[in-house]
């Protein structure tokens, strides 16, 4: 009895550990794609930041630039490639593929919009 006792208690912290570390790995892999998704986290001096990319495409008809972007510290967002809305469609006339520009994307309304766009100097 005392040995079925024994290897039960040990069957019982050996679980718990496993539950344990499965726990902290999964909280652990929610952690490191967190900054994929996350909202604005603006500081004080960061307010007007503008980002760097490089225009990849232009799409007049859908009102939208794909941009090769540095990270984007407005919204803890690293470097890629994506493809934005334009808050002003007239913004889709000052850029062409290729061009080098500096830029501001803001998350509005759930969408992540160009609100400011200027030839990179």
């Amino acid at each position: 009895m005392i040995r079925f006792s024994s290897l039960f208690s040990s069957l019982v912290v050996s679980a718990g550990l496993a539950l344990a570390a499965s726990s902290a790995s999964a909280q652990m892999q929610m952690n490191d794609h967190a900054g994929h998704n996350a909202g604005p986290s603006e500081t004080q001096g960061d307010s007007n930041t503008l980002s760097t990319g490089e225009v990849k495409k232009v799409d007049r008809d859908a009102g939208k630039l794909t941009i090769q972007h540095g990270p984007l510290n407005n919204l803890n967002m690293p470097a890629m490639t994506m493809v934005f809305k334009v808050q002003d469609p007239a913004m889709l006339d000052q850029v062409k593929a290729g061009d080098n520009i500096r830029f501001r994307v803001e998350r509005v309304n759930g969408s992540l919009i160009v609100t400011k766009l200027e030839a990179a100097k």
